[in-house]
């Protein structure tokens, strides 16, 4: 269990994260404890145990977060619940993200990547950073509607402070980045409460999750308060944002790294751009259903970087499991990054290989969105936008890794070092 209070916590977030957890299977077995961030945990590396904690024994394991992580998302938030409040939220979020929700927003997402290509040609630039503005920029108008005012940009500075504070030491002290994270997180709510009590006003609510959370009506509840919508949208852009900017810098990075897997990859949008010529018209939802090897590509990063290495439950009641007794209150992590690195399951799994998508992988063995009630709702979106993004991308620009180091940092989710500087070049067609 580590050192007294601080466990195994330094270790895990300084280590690469695969060494930590092959380490102590190989010593203990596919379940095994530690103590990491204040808290006894259980960590548990095989399909079959993370089937029974996230599907079909989830009942016995609530969704947890540590408590400075609550505080700033919002107590009122999807994640931090479950039963009837959270079935009911889970419904209406999902509402907002299924591909009959989100096939209109092709055009604003197309429009969102055109206008953000062109500032980065002929200049290095940070791959992470870039992709955390044009995901943000995805995740406003999924949350709000496509209404981009002074009010949205106020909107989105707050949250960068609140983003900076997310992952730094929860020290309440004025002058540390959690001081002020909650400072903006407080101007947050007011902003957000003032757009809601606005848009209350309207006969339609406007679009996005913020026009159908004002829309709902439910047997048990009348309406959502303002808090319960204020925590849930800023909840969902936190999770729509920071993860799939990791992922698609990874794409880059693996493409980079992969020349004749990119020219496939261009080959296939090519296609796609030449039937939207042809047509005369836009890119469209159905064109991106019909990119096999690009959605491989996406899939085989998800897996390789596996950019959540583990999710967080709670015992609910003392659990007898597999032979094993976790007490009440003992965090229990189902480990996706072992499961998504096991041999087993994907041979020589160090290697990048999208054509292991080619059949359909065996269950629970790939959940890069989680699985069960707590499974990202958001998954189609993001795979939309990656999937925009990668069309313009590869048929119009070519990037090229500046600098030689090779390694990765955490912080929290593990990213290219220095968040992969690239320099991008329009690319010569012939």
């Amino acid at each position: 269990m580590g050192w007294p209070y601080i466990g195994e916590t330094l270790k895990l977030y300084t280590e690469n994260p695969n060494s930590f957890f092959a380490n102590r299977q190989k010593r203990y077995g596919d379940i095994f404890k530690t103590y990491i961030l204040g808290c006894p945990c259980v960590m548990i590396s095989s399909p079959e145990a993370a089937r029974v904690v996230l599907v079909s024994k989830a009942h016995l394991f609530k969704p947890t977060y540590p408590p400075s992580k609550e505080k700033m998302i919002g107590p009122e938030a999807l994640f931090f619940h479950q039963g009837s409040y959270h079935s009911m939220l889970k419904k209406l979020v999902q509402a907002s993200f299924l591909p009959s929700a989100i096939r209109g927003l092709v055009p604003e997402v197309e429009q969102i990547v055109l206008k953000f290509l062109p500032t980065w040609e002929n200049t290095t630039i940070n791959t992470l950073q870039e992709m955390k503005r044009y995901a943000f920029d995805v995740a406003m108008i999924s949350a709000f509607g496509n209404k981009q005012d002074l009010e949205m940009k106020g909107i989105k500075h707050l949250y960068q402070c609140l983003e900076k504070g997310y992952n730094s030491m929860p020290l309440d002290l004025p002058g540390t980045p959690f001081h002020k994270a909650m400072k903006a997180r407080k101007q947050l709510n007011e902003t957000l409460r003032k757009l809601i009590q606005e848009r209350r006003k309207l006969e339609k609510p406007e679009g996005g999750l913020l026009g159908v959370l004002l829309g709902a009506k439910n047997q048990k509840i009348d309406q959502l308060s303002d808090s319960q919508i204020a925590d849930n949208i800023i909840g969902v852009i936190f999770a729509a944002h920071d993860t799939t900017a990791s992922v698609l810098t990874w794409v880059l990075k693996y493409l980079h790294d992969n020349q004749d897997l990119l020219a496939a990859v261009t080959r296939e949008q090519e296609g796609i751009q030449r039937k939207i010529m042809e047509g005369n018209r836009r890119l469209t939802w159905d064109d991106t259903r019909h990119m096999p090897l690009t959605t491989r590509v996406i899939q085989e990063t998800l897996r390789r970087a596996s950019i959540l290495s583990f999710t967080f439950r709670e015992a609910v009641q003392d659990v007898e499991f597999q032979g094993y007794y976790i007490p009440k209150g003992w965090k229990v992590l189902p480990l996706f990054r072992s499961i998504h690195h096991c041999a087993d399951f994907f041979p020589q799994p160090e290697k990048f290989d999208p054509s292991r998508f080619e059949v359909p992988p065996r269950p629970n063995t790939f959940m890069p969105f989680g699985n069960g009630v707590h499974s990202c709702p958001g998954s189609e979106l993001a795979k939309l936008e990656m999937l925009v993004l990668l069309h313009h991308l590869t048929t119009s620009y070519r990037w090229q890794v500046v600098g030689d180091e090779d390694g990765i940092q955490y912080g929290p989710f593990p990213v290219p070092k220095r968040g992969l500087p690239v320099k991008v070049t329009p690319r010569k067609k012939i």
